[in-house]
């Protein structure tokens, strides 16, 4: 890593390793660990974090986020900060970690809760979903009943089978409010069927049922259910094509590339008749933090990443069931 000059802002990153309590399970396969990116951001004995995660859907690795991060030493020394690091890096997880990275450090240096900095109202507690991975419909019937008594369900689907999923695991958990996760499973051929089988469970959200890019039969048939794009938005200008296909859009700050981008983004999709969803990978509670300024005013919060780890970092969120609070400024902000 490139030296700097005494007193110059310093830049570190690492990959970090995390094991999840079993297996975590999507239509794209199983995990059982969460790799995440960690960027310091230091100067004059003050130490800003951010953690990513970088996601093979995209093409992304730990190595090259790394390296990605990394490279931003000798900018970062130059006096860049989080405002113009968005013309400067791509969208994306290594962004993520270095925006969120500087936004902490800035909080820190100002001696003021971020929120405050930014001018948005501080955080309160808010619902998260709780994540059912997938599997036979069995199987989920039997980790959904385990997890009944929370308010908000996050149930994952795979394509064939998944009417029977449904319904299993409404029976499993007949007062939960839930939504689904489909991860571009589903195809045009079984969508109208799996939408009814959604609408007839009280399924309140159904998420990225249709490929990114091949996701017009959104457009030509009814919607019983509102519908939530995921891997068909990263940013404000991936908005404007969803109109019409989608009722929602799910905001990831690996996607969006940090907490910056994601609150314009959140107040244009707002304006344009989204509801919001806030969404997470598996990470630990310094990925989830800066979240909770996008949860306040979203109509879905899925933050449950912690909870699905064997461990969490030290002063990590604060989780009260399904109740997540604010992150202290030991944690993040």
């Amino acid at each position: 890593m490139t030296s700097t000059p005494p007193g110059a802002v310093s830049l570190t990153g690492r990959i970090e390793r995390w094991p999840i309590t079993g297996t975590f399970t999507i239509s794209r396969g199983a995990k059982t660990e969460a790799v995440v990116v960690v960027a310091e951001v230091s100067q004059g004995g003050l130490t800003g974090r951010g953690e990513c995660v970088p996601y093979p859907r995209y093409g992304e690795t730990p190595e090259a986020t790394l390296q990605a991060i990394q490279a931003m030493q000798a900018p970062l020394a130059g006096g860049i900060d989080r405002i113009t690091l968005q013309a400067s890096m791509p969208a994306g997880a290594a962004r993520n970690a270095l925006d969120c990275a500087l936004s902490d450090f800035e909080a820190k240096r100002a001696g003021r809760r971020i929120w405050n900095l930014l001018g948005r109202p501080a955080p309160e507690p808010r619902t998260t979903a709780y994540t059912i991975s997938l599997g036979t419909p069995e199987a989920m019937a039997e980790a959904t009943a385990k997890a009944a008594h929370r308010a908000l369900l996050k149930i994952k689907l795979g394509g064939d089978g998944d009417t029977a999923r449904i319904a299993a695991v409404r029976k499993a958990a007949p007062a939960s409010e839930l939504i689904v996760d489909a991860n571009e499973a589903w195809t045009e051929d079984n969508l109208a069927a799996n939408l009814a089988a959604c609408a007839d469970a009280g399924v309140t959200l159904i998420e990225q049922p249709l490929p990114a890019g091949k996701d017009e039969a959104l457009l030509r048939i009814k919607r019983p259910v509102a519908v939530c794009a995921d891997e068909s938005v990263h940013d404000r200008a991936s908005l404007e094509g969803l109109r019409g296909r989608y009722d929602a859009v799910n905001i990831k700050l690996d996607k969006t590339g940090g907490l910056t981008e994601a609150l314009a983004m959140a107040d244009a999709a707002r304006a344009l008749g989204f509801e919001i969803m806030i969404g997470c990978m598996v990470a630990t509670s310094l990925a989830m933090a800066p979240a909770m300024l996008i949860a306040q005013a979203a109509r879905f919060v899925d933050l449950d990443g912690p909870l699905l780890l064997a461990r969490d970092r030290d002063d990590g969120l604060r989780y009260d069931g399904s109740l997540v609070y604010p992150p202290d400024a030991a944690l993040w902000g």
